[in-house]
């Protein structure tokens, strides 16, 4: 049996402005729109991995707190994690931990994306 990475799904009060944030700090880009009014979903390509925003009712709970359970985070790789922290910074994206040595050639940051969903900015390099 062979799997392979088809998409993250993710739920937001708001999807457009969440589609938003994805587009304007990462780079991504929209594939497909579900529903007009209210948009339903909308689908980005970021990076090559496809993220599917969905708008979620009201009474739906808040994100769990971090650590948790179940998927936590989603890793996004850089070739410069300075470079991109300090853009990060610049567009006033929450940070939630600064860059931080995890081994030889591994560097990570967290910051904060729509309703609390945790980003790792991390660089890798050889040694």
């Amino acid at each position: 049996m062979h799997y392979a990475c088809d998409h993250l799904h993710l739920r937001s009060r708001d999807a457009v402005a969440a589609a938003s944030f994805y587009i304007a700090t990462f780079g991504a880009r929209e594939i497909k729109r579900v529903g007009t009014d209210p948009v339903q979903r909308i689908v980005l390509d970021l990076g090559g991995l496809a993220v599917f925003i969905e708008q979620a009712p009201a009474e739906i709970a808040p994100a769990a707190t971090t650590p948790c359970l179940g998927i936590e985070h989603v890793g996004l790789r850089v070739a410069d994690i300075e470079a991109a922290m300090a853009d990060l910074t610049a567009r006033g994206v929450t940070v939630r931990t600064g860059i931080t040595e995890r081994g030889p050639g591994l560097r990570i940051a967290f910051v904060e994306g729509p309703d609390g969903a945790l980003i790792e900015i991390l660089e890798r390099t050889s040694v």
